[in-house]
């Protein structure tokens, strides 16, 4: 297993919660349980924790930051700001052919029945992104890349534990179809109801967990 991979398999198995919310990582733990040498585990490891996936538990070791509703309300009042600031932007700029990419992601979604929740949620923050990337603002969107790399743990558990899959999917369609129509305003209205409405369900969730 290369660098690259370790790094793509243990990302995607935290998402997965193979590696859940609490656990402590060493190199010697995974270098063991990938079956590789502790020089990749270190260097992912590294990557990780540049990306917040895996904070500091002690001299030698990670842990997987468990997730928290004072986390979760502080991301969603960012994507507040800064997805609607983006769509707006991109606006003028959808094609009929971005516009048909992101359709074509969501039929993806819906047809492929065999998708992890770490792949349903990298295909719905392309559809997001084959949106925003129109607004051609690219500090704008490296911020909203590093913005979705600490928010795609919640988006997991908030599709698994919460059973909201379908309705953010539902409402990815609805945006779609308003863009189509040219409709801004009501478009701009729908996304941010579309952040808020997940957001306020899964910090409220989180407030109710025991300690």
């Amino acid at each position: 297993m290369t660098k690259a991979s370790l790094y793509q398999q243990l990302k995607q198995d935290i998402r997965q919660g193979v590696w859940p919310a609490g656990s402590v990582l060493n190199q010697q733990k995974l270098s063991e349980h990938y079956q590789v040498s502790r020089i990749p585990v270190r260097d992912a490891l590294q990557q990780l924790k540049a990306e917040a996936l895996v904070v500091m538990a002690g001299k030698a070791s990670l842990m997987v930051p468990p997730l928290t509703a004072t986390e979760a309300e502080e991301l969603y009042q960012i994507r507040l700001q800064l997805e609607p600031m983006a769509l707006r932007r991109a606006f003028p700029q959808l094609t009929f052919s971005l516009l048909g990419q992101a359709e074509d992601l969501l039929h993806q979604i819906e047809q492929d029945q065999h998708l992890s929740a770490a792949d349903r949620g990298a295909l719905n923050w392309r559809f997001h992104l084959t949106l925003y990337q129109a607004s051609h603002c690219p500090h704008l969107l490296r911020l909203l890349h590093s913005l979705h790399q600490q928010v795609e743990r919640y988006l997991g558990f908030q599709e698994i534990s919460l059973n909201y899959a379908d309705t953010s999917h539902q409402e990815h369609w609805q945006l779609l179809e308003l863009l189509r129509n040219q409709d801004l305003d009501a478009a701009i209205a729908l996304l941010q109801q579309h952040i808020q409405q997940a957001g306020e369900l899964l910090t409220n969730h989180l407030r109710q967990q025991p300690a």
